[in-house]
């Protein structure tokens, strides 16, 4: 991945590491994957301290690498546009390999490095986990993209992406108004909630719709690599339509397996599977024609897409995927709040939690992945999903 940093002169500086690409250590941290921006500090010398966590390193190295690099753009992009409420923004990055301890873990580091706004974390689980600690300080806590209605128990938490069960009931809907499968079969995750979770409204939405659910197998975490025994199924049900309700790591091996024994069904994914055309070794190829459901199109013509498409491509060598529009989205949400409350870096990170979380149920936000979107006081997003289909290795809406 190219890795570059947007650089700004600012007018007195703090000591931090840089964000971008380099993963550095923070100065009160030992873990060589954590990573702080470009310090940033207004002429008074306080200055709004955002935590970021996620895998960049692991098996969903994708997700978090993806919400890092547009999470640091966001933030450049405010500190050169004068901040917010006058103040400089300073971002810090912390790895979590998707893993719950190790996501708390890197909450406690970014609490010692003064965090008072969390935008994180990326996955579900570890987001689960981080949350219950953020509800204990009372910091106001954005997901960009963990997605569980758990994530979401607590008052203090908002998410930019869709809950499971609304990419459930959206998928169904979809599949039904577009008449894109006649007979569907769905492999779904047993182990995982964000799967299970997207599953059991999708099964519920489609009986309403009226389609057809002819074959339904899982796995676990511990028998994800052989799809044999659930694609046979689907293929001896004669579906026409394989829904896959999880990440883009099995989704690959699916798609393989699939090839492989000649079943050449429609595939319907959910944002989980975003992440699948840079995967190391994995033929492009076998992804065409696949496709989900995503708030972001990369090849969408409005003008704050392409300019923030044009932007990540110059910087990382690579198209954004939907987790870093929901980043990108999540930094500028912050900022709307935080205008909205009138809140300084001089008040407690206690004090800024509850008067985030008190704007963000009157903010509407046009952004990347929804334009109108609203937060309900349980910290769900309403916005609506935009289908897009893989085409010569690249994403193409189809709204």
């Amino acid at each position: 991945m190219k890795k570059k940093v947007l650089s700004l002169m600012l007018i007195a500086s703090m000591t931090a590491g840089l964000l971008a690409g380099c993963a550095s250590s923070s100065s009160d941290s030992s873990s060589s994957d954590s990573a702080s921006s470009d310090s940033a500090e207004a002429v008074d010398g306080e200055v709004f301290k955002i935590g970021g966590i996620g895998p960049v390193t692991g098996a969903a190295a994708i997700y978090g690498t993806a919400v890092r690099n547009a999470e640091q753009i966001a933030v450049d992009e405010i500190n050169e546009n004068g901040g917010i409420n006058g103040y400089q923004v300073a971002l810090q990055f912390e790895d979590d390999e998707h893993d719950a301890e190790k996501s708390v873990n890197a909450y406690n580091s970014l609490k010692d490095w003064g965090m008072q706004i969390l935008a994180g974390t990326v996955t579900t689980t570890p987001c689960i986990a981080v949350a219950d600690k953020t509800a204990e300080d009372g910091i106001f806590q954005i997901t960009p993209s963990a997605s569980s209605t758990d994530v979401i128990k607590n008052d203090n938490v908002f998410q930019v992406c869709f809950t499971d069960p609304n990419q459930g009931t959206a998928s169904a809907q979809y599949i039904a108004e577009k008449g894109l499968g006649t007979k569907i079969a769905v492999i779904y995750d047993s182990s995982d909630v964000y799967s299970s979770g997207i599953y059991a409204k999708f099964k519920t939405e489609a009986e309403a719709q009226g389609l057809e659910i002819v074959s339904e197998t899982a796995f676990t975490a511990d028998s994800n690599t052989d799809f044999s025994v659930q694609l046979q199924s689907a293929k001896d049900a004669g579906a026409d339509l394989l829904f896959l309700p999880f990440y883009y790591q099995q989704a690959a091996i699916v798609l393989k397996q699939a090839n492989d024994m000649g079943y050449e069904p429609t595939f319907f994914g959910v944002d989980g599977m975003d992440g699948i055309l840079t995967l190391e070794n994995f033929d492009t190829s076998l992804a065409e024609g696949v496709m989900l459901l995503t708030p972001f199109a990369a090849d969408a013509t409005d003008d704050l897409t392409t300019a923030f498409v044009s932007k990540y491509t110059e910087l990382y060598g690579e198209t954004p995927n939907q987790f870093a529009a929901d980043a990108y989205d999540a930094i500028y949400i912050i900022k709307a709040a935080a205008e909205a409350a009138g809140i300084d870096p001089t008040m407690s990170a206690a004090d800024i939690g509850t008067a985030l979380k008190e704007a963000m149920v009157s903010v509407t936000y046009d952004g990347l992945t929804g334009t109108g979107m609203k937060w309900e006081a349980t910290g769900e997003v309403n916005k609506d999903p935009k289908g897009v289909v893989i085409q010569d290795g690249v994403y193409v809406s189809i709204d």
